[in-house]
C-alpha cells in the first residue's frame, strides 16, 4: 500500500502501525527460517544415505534463501515506515501524525499533506 493510499484509507497513524506490523511479521518469518536451517543441519548429523543428505542440504538452502528474503523485506518496510514517521510532524505546531492528504504524485510516495491542527501544509516523500 502506498503512502497516499494508506493516509487516504486509514490515516497516517494507522498506516504507520500497519507498516510496522507487516515488517515485524517478516522478522518473525526470518526467525522461523533460521530455526529451519538449524533443524536441517542437525538432521544431517544422523543421516546415513546420500538421498537424506541431499534433502537436508536442499532444505537448508531453501530456508536460508527464504530467511534472507524475509530479512531484506523486514528492513525495507521498517526503513520506509520510519522515513515517513520522521516527516509526519507538523513543522509549525509540532503535532505528530495528525494530517490530511491534499495531493499525491502518480506513485503515491510523494504527498502533500496538511496539519489538522493549524492547517499548515508540507510535502512528505518516502
Amino acid at each position: 500500500m502506498t503512502l497516499a493510499e494508506g493516509i487516504r484509507r486509514h490515516g497516517f497513524r494507522k498506516w504507520y502501525e500497519r507498516q510496522l506490523l507487516k515488517s515485524h511479521a517478516h522478522l518473525v518469518f526470518t526467525f522461523l527460517c533460521l530455526v529451519g536451517v538449524f533443524a536441517a543441519l542437525e538432521s544431517m548429523r544422523g543421516t546415513l544415505g546420500w538421498s537424506e543428505r541431499v534433502e537436508a542440504i536442499g532444505t537448508t538452502v531453501l530456508c536460508a534463501a527464504a530467511g534472507v528474503w524475509a530479512l531484506r523485506r523486514y528492513l525495507q518496510l521498517l526503513q520506509r515506515a520510519e522515513l515517513a514517521a520522521h516527516q509526519a510532524e507538523c513543522p509549525q505546531c509540532k503535532a505528530y501524525g495528525r494530517l490530511d492528504l491534499l495531493q499525491s504524485d502518480a506513485t503515491g510516495e510523494r504527498v502533500t499533506v496538511r496539519c489538522r491542527g493549524c492547517s499548515h501544509g508540507w510535502r512528505m516523500e518516502i
